[in-house]
């Protein structure tokens, strides 16, 4: 059965610092109180234990792991709990020993116990493996295990797709050419396709007011990580560069709110080093606010979080793209290129190592900008390959499991190089190309299964090992 994939399942609004680490997990443990309700056991719970395993396990503290599991057993959930409580939330379960389960059974939990990482064990479906085990009164126990699989998806083991859920959509795509084939046919941009397919689910009115949303929240992390400074948590004592690189930027400017800062940053012109400046201030900003266990959208997940939004602000601003309907349509074409890379290989670091995170967020970005400056749909899934590409073979080795070296700068990189792509395809002849956007897919799988584990988000590689930094808090 196809594989039917939304813009807002690949645009999620969630807490950072990892979709398949934090966001996962905490929709895991949601499932699995829901589970309970629906089988008549919520209230019969005597005691839950976690098991995390694989890169969960390994991970884990670094990327909150444990945190996000417990806000999902309370029922808390990520789109709209209040950030700011996150530590004094955890905090009370860590003093009282106790949980309220989905917000409604109290049970004795003790998060140093009745978590466990198991560092050494992995199941085979997905290195992002974990399981709840519910003591009930009666002695009849319950277990089930789920995967988190990348960009905020999780799935249950043993789960079927289901015929009666699934979505019959007007134009099927599974890769670029099927994409390009009804592209070619129906003369609809990559964009229009997009939203045809979306009234599967909903109104073009509400896919709209839905994408306008997500787009909110990618610049209200944006323009709150250029304004806030300090230290991020964790232990590695990283400090935040955003806020005194948009200070240095503006010189003294001063601003209000979104949109007053946006028309400051236009006045300082069109300087090369100046544009290049502000869309690593962008990126930066983003992640360090996914760093600090803020709210961003995964796009596609939230370690390359960054990504998309800085390109988007960059065309915003510097291309004459602060329009509504235009940045609907550059986030409804970034969304198709995702869903192509999440059916032809995989979104998640555990896998495929950063080129599953930022190449593809960047390949998303490269894409969208060029169908958004005029570009053809061949030109922009040109781009979108130009991007992978030149990510080909990165792996993920986070020091300490954090989200935060290399992660952080990764997303200007990946930036910088979306933008690089999109000029170059804007100024070639697609007829040319010698690479296809399916060819580079296609080897971005084979390399992500060729890839050493240890640098699969395990920090067992890389620069987790080689650099010498002391985790204080951790």
């Amino acid at each position: 059965m196809q594989e039917v994939i939304s813009v807002f399942d690949i645009f999620k609004i969630g807490v950072g610092p990892s979709s398949s680490h934090t966001l996962g997990p905490w929709k895991a443990a949601k499932m699995f109180t829901s589970f309970l309700e629906e089988k008549s056991l919520l209230q019969e719970v005597v005691s839950i234990e976690v098991l995390l395993y694989g890169s969960l396990a390994k991970t884990g503290i670094g990327h909150g792991t444990d945190i996000a599991v417990q806000l999902g057993l309370c029922g808390e959930d990520p789109v709209t709990f209040n950030v700011h409580s996150i530590q004094s939330k955890i905090s009370d379960i860590k003093t009282m020993n106790l949980l309220l389960l989905a917000g409604k059974h109290e049970i004795s939990f003790n998060p140093s116990e009745d978590i466990e990482f198991l560092y050494h064990e992995s199941l085979p479906f997905h290195p992002n493996a974990l399981s709840f085990l519910a003591k009930i009164k009666d002695g009849n126990d319950v277990a089930v295990t789920y995967y988190s699989i990348g960009g905020g998806f999780v799935i249950t083991e043993g789960e079927k797709p289901d015929a009666a859920h699934s979505k019959h959509l007007p134009f099927s795509i599974n890769n670029a050419e099927e994409l390009l084939h009804w592209c070619r046919t129906t003369g609809l941009s990559i964009h229009e396709i997009v939203l045809e397919n979306e009234s599967a689910w909903r109104s073009e009115h509400e896919t709209k007011t839905g994408v306008l949303n997500i787009w909110r929240v990618m610049n209200e992390s944006i323009f709150k990580g250029c304004n806030t400074k300090g230290m991020l948590p964790g232990g590695l004592q990283v400090s935040r560069r955003a806020f005194e690189m948009n200070k240095k930027l503006l010189g003294g400017k001063v601003y209000h709110d979104f949109n007053e800062w946006l028309a400051e940053i236009k006045t300082g012109g069109h300087d090369f080093k100046y544009i290049l400046d502000w869309v690593s201030c962008f990126a930066l900003a983003v992640n360090e606010e996914n760093a600090s266990f803020g709210r961003v959208v995964t796009a596609p997940t939230n370690g390359a979080a960054g990504v998309i939004p800085s390109v988007l602000l960059y065309f915003i601003i510097f291309c004459n793209g602060n329009d509504e309907d235009k940045i609907i349509s550059f986030l409804l074409t970034a969304s198709e290129v995702g869903s192509i890379f999440k059916k032809g290989a995989t979104i998640s670091a555990a896998m495929g190592g950063c080129q599953a995170e930022i190449g593809v967020s960047s390949a998303m970005a490269a894409a969208a900008l060029t169908e958004a400056l005029g570009g053809t749909q061949r030109q922009a899934l040109m781009a979108a390959e130009i991007a992978m590409e030149h990510h080909l073979g990165m792996t993920c080795d986070p020091i300490g499991g954090l989200v935060q070296i290399p992660c952080i700068e990764r997303n200007a990189m990946g930036a910088i190089k979306a933008i690089t792509a999109s000029q170059l395809a804007m100024q070639s002849a697609p007829d040319y190309a010698k690479v296809s956007l399916d060819s580079v897919i296609k080897t971005m799988w084979e390399t992500a299964k060729d890839m050493n584990n240890k640098y699969k988000e395990t920090s067992d590689g890389g620069l987790a090992v080689n650099v010498p930094i002391s985790l204080s808090e951790c």
